[in-house]
């Protein structure tokens, strides 16, 4: 598939630390559409992310997708539905439950910053984040691919950290 396919707005979809938000700069700046982190949206700003209020995430949320042109990358189950309504393509990014794992590990022990990340916020290995990338993935995963073999909307799933670079070098685009 063809990036072009997808639209001009287009979520991503898929596990912790399988590259979302670092392929939705990517996009944002090949095609010129606006990038749409949803983690920014769900924490407050300057804390250790702490969630919002669920009504002004939702809020935020919404008036995000009204926008013309944007990539957006995250989950956030409870904003699915009105995402895709608007949505012109999805990308869903299908990593192992390991190498998710590897790479929330590797981000935080070596500092690196992280794309989408929380302005003022610090990253420090969190249980609750390990428990959710090893054990709720797993379900997530699977309502994901449910989900997304429904869509009638153009559409690629990326199964692998292989398959992931290919499209990097296929569609031109730059980390």
């Amino acid at each position: 598939m063809q990036l072009q396919e997808l639209g001009n707005r287009i979520c991503i979809l898929g596990p912790s630390n399988s590259g979302k938000s670092t392929l939705a700069n990517a996009i944002a700046r090949k095609c010129a559409l606006h990038p749409i982190h949803l983690d920014q949206l769900f924490h407050l700003p300057q804390t250790d992310w702490i969630p919002r209020p669920i009504d002004e995430f939702v809020a935020l949320h919404d008036r995000a997708i009204m926008g013309d042109n944007w990539v957006m990358d995250g989950n956030y189950s409870v904003c699915v539905p009105q995402r895709l309504l608007r949505a012109t393509g999805v990308i869903l990014l299908d990593i192992s439950t390991p190498l998710s794992l590897f790479r929330y590990v590797r981000r935080v022990l070596l500092g690196k910053e992280r794309v989408g990340g929380l302005e003022g916020g610090k990253d420090s290995i969190k249980w609750n984040i390990i428990h959710h990338i090893a054990i709720v993935t797993r379900a997530n995963r699977q309502r994901y691919a449910v989900l997304y073999e429904q869509l009638h909307l153009p559409k690629i799933r990326l199964r692998s950290a292989r398959a992931i670079q290919r499209c990097y070098m296929e569609w031109g685009l730059e980390r």
